[in-house]
């Protein structure tokens, strides 16, 4: 098995930006190292041997830096690590307000703003698209665990409850090989970074979120997001193939009950949050100590989770946010001291080998040696039968997706004119409304007409404009609906394209395969429907478990900001579907179900 370098874990420090920032207390020395400075409190008498200094090394400070020098710092390593078969966590600690959701996942709908997940998956799904010897198979799950119960953020993607500890429901469960699983926790196979966005914002709605008085929308639970990547040879020569897990964590903040004095509800949430966090806290001090040979991991629903996440066989990374104002320098010392002790925790990062039984079967039965397995001549270059599948065995799907096209380029067009109708409208009514607005200014300046029932009476020229500001903002009002509607069915239509796409790039995928890369024994077999030797595994079936299919994305049409927003927009519009009626989408569109 490949290792790295056994090395402790990477601690960085990121301050949530401020106009007063502390600079009297909390120092930056060489980007790696704080000192942090406290007043003595008075009050509490004279002490002997009482500290009011503190220093701490770190791999890296971020003050002041943007999103992506944060993943490029941070997570781009771990990220590049897993597609080789490492597994790697990402960590987000720190108290309350201190920015560790925006560091995670980031500004919701912004595309500069967004967090290491995002750019996680964008960097994952660009690894797979580079790497053409091999190919991958990308899964994606969401757990929160909220006041010590297991909840499937993505449960309401396949209709089930998605939460419940009891018999049958969610649980963490030992694995055979040391790590640990959830039983229970859905698992969503993706093929492109637009479809991995699109769980991500849809586990994002559904996170448990509340007002706290340093955040409006405080998270009340702790979230760990994960990536499953499975990576197998294109070449039947191959057996081995790699796995692993990524595992992106926003924890839930750690806060001082008497300082915030919460009540309820809150006051229920700060208690499971700070107890999870102090079992946290308590395994992490048992894993930096090397003597120790037991972990405290089943303290808490939150350590049993990240068992296999906490050093060991993982390249781990712990991102400490801190508030960096003179009020939360306590908050700060806490979550320093919790950082360096992580930093003492020590990882034996080993690339997660497997050996493929359907493929060993084919060399060991397929033929009467392994070197008979490899293809005899070179296969065609893809491009090339890529055109001829489109032409003959792939033609019906080709025609299908050629016609959705068609129907959304017309979309398109009707989304620009209409999109230039409604700003024109709103040019107009700008225009109309401050000519509007002068006119009263100066018949306010000379006096107003007034009735005999002493009601203001309107000339002319000021009905004139009244009138045609109403007319305006009806138009606008209707152009506006039109073109929501609109939106909405370019954004259908786009899917049946990319659904139409898919389907013709998979089958193309199999089709090359069966007919190129495997060798004419199997191949014949396969088209008989017969096995490799009696009683072994079925030639179709050991072949369907060994060739998945994935989406082999075409060069793409636009930058990866229009994935993101496409994915972000068609998940808010999920959720408020049912407050819109629009107009039904053409019936020119077709589907590829079957």
């Amino acid at each position: 098995m490949s290792t790295q370098a056994g090395s402790e874990v990477k601690v960085f420090l990121r301050t949530r930006p401020t106009a007063n920032f502390a600079e009297n207390l909390i120092e930056y020395v060489d980007g790696q190292t704080v000192n942090v400075h406290q007043k003595k409190d008075s009050r509490k008498g004279v002490v002997n041997n009482q500290l009011n200094s503190w220093s701490f090394r770190l791999d890296g400070v971020l003050h002041d830096v943007s999103q992506e020098e944060v993943y490029a710092r941070v997570g781009r390593g771990v990220v590049l690590g897993a597609v080789e078969g490492y597994n790697g966590t990402v960590m987000c600690f720190g108290q309350t307000g201190a920015g560790k959701t925006y560091t995670i996942t980031g500004a919701s709908g912004s595309y500069q703003e967004r967090g290491i997940i995002p750019r996680a998956i964008q960097e994952v799904f660009h690894e797979v698209d580079q790497r053409s010897t091999h190919t991958f198979r990308v899964q994606l799950s969401y757990l929160e665990i909220y006041n010590e119960s297991l909840v499937d953020l993505l449960a309401s993607l396949r209709g089930c409850p998605g939460a419940g500890p009891g018999p049958g429901g969610m649980a963490v469960v030992e694995e055979a090989c040391g790590g640990v699983s959830i039983r229970g926790l859905s698992l969503h196979l993706v093929h492109s970074e637009e479809e991995a966005l699109n769980l991500l914002f849809e586990g994002e709605m559904n996170r448990i979120i509340g007002t706290h008085a340093l955040n409006k929308n405080s998270s009340r639970s702790h979230c760990i997001f994960t990536v499953h990547i499975e990576s197998h040879s294109r070449t039947l020569s191959e057996a081995k193939y790699v796995t692993s897990k990524l595992n992106l964590v926003d924890l839930a903040g750690s806060e001082r009950l008497g300082k915030i004095e919460p009540e309820g509800q809150m006051l229920k949430e700060a208690m499971y949050i700070n107890k999870s966090l102090s079992f946290l806290e308590q395994a992490i001090l048992a894993l930096a100590d090397r003597r120790r040979d037991h972990i405290p991991f089943r303290q808490s629903k939150l350590t049993h989770a990240l068992k296999d996440s906490l050093g060991g066989n993982c390249n781990t990374v712990l991102v400490a946010n801190i508030y960096g104002e003179a009020a939360h320098v306590e908050e700060t010392l806490s979550t320093l001291r919790f950082a360096s002790r992580m930093k003492r925790v020590q990882t034996d990062p080993i690339i997660n080998q497997h050996t493929d039984p359907v493929v060993r079967l084919l060399l060991l039965y397929g033929s009467s040696s392994a070197s008979d397995c490899l293809p005899s001549s070179s296969p065609p270059p893809k491009a090339d039968a890529f055109e001829d599948f489109k032409a003959e065995q792939g033609s019906e799907i080709n025609r299908i997706l050629k016609e959705n096209k068609v129907v959304l380029l017309e979309c398109r067009a009707r989304l620009r004119e209409l999109t230039e109708g409604v700003n024109t409208t709103k040019r107009e009514i700008d225009s109309t409304s401050t000519t509007l607005r002068q006119w009263k200014d100066r018949q306010q300046s000379q006096g107003q007409f007034i009735s005999a029932d002493g009601v203001p009476v309107l000339d002319e020229a000021e009905l004139s404009l009244v009138l045609r500001l109403r007319d305006l903002k009806t138009h606008y009002r209707q152009q506006y609906e039109e073109l929501h509607c609109i939106k909405a069915e370019v954004n259908y239509c786009q899917h049946l394209v990319d659904q139409c796409r898919t389907r013709l790039l998979t089958e193309f995928e199999s089709w090359y395969n069966e007919s190129f890369l495997l060798p004419e024994e199997v191949q014949a077999l396969l088209r008989s429907g017969g096995t490799i030797r009696p009683g072994l595994v079925p030639v179709d079936k050991a072949l369907s478990l060994h060739f998945e299919r994935r989406r082999y994305e075409l060069l793409a049409d636009s930058p990866s900001a229009t994935i993101f927003y496409s994915a972000h927009n068609r998940t808010v519009k999920r959720v408020g579907q049912h407050t819109h009626i629009c107009t039904p989408i053409s019936p020119n569109i077709m589907t590829t179900d079957r």
